[in-house]
């Protein structure tokens, strides 16, 4: 199993448009592509940021699930974040594998 997770820090003035977004539009766009088995949405409590940050999980399968939604939906779905909140957000994400658990 793979868990995609991106980590988003978005400025004060648009947490509420911006949280609206992402449950209506963001995080639909990508289970529909149906890459991905699940999805998670946290609200960092502890961040040392300014604003506010958030990270976003998606599950997938395996890796190729995870490399189709990159090499086939990504670039459109995060150009559409982009556009919509430009310059009021940094983000980054990172790909994990689980591990068995003794």
């Amino acid at each position: 199993m793979i868990l995609y997770n991106i980590t988003i820090i978005i400025d004060d003035a648009i947490e509420k448009d911006w949280v609206s977004y992402i449950k209506g539009r963001y995080i639909p766009e990508i289970m529909a592509t149906g890459d991905f088995d699940s999805n998670r949405f946290l609200k960092v409590l502890d961040s040392p940021n300014e604003g506010f940050t958030y990270c976003i999980q998606f599950v997938a399968e395996d890796l190729s699930k995870y490399h189709n939604y990159q090499n086939r939906h990504a670039a459109t779905i995060q150009a559409a974040h982009q556009q919509h909140f430009e310059n009021k957000f940094v983000s980054f994400s990172t790909v994990m594998e689980y591990q068995d658990t003794l």
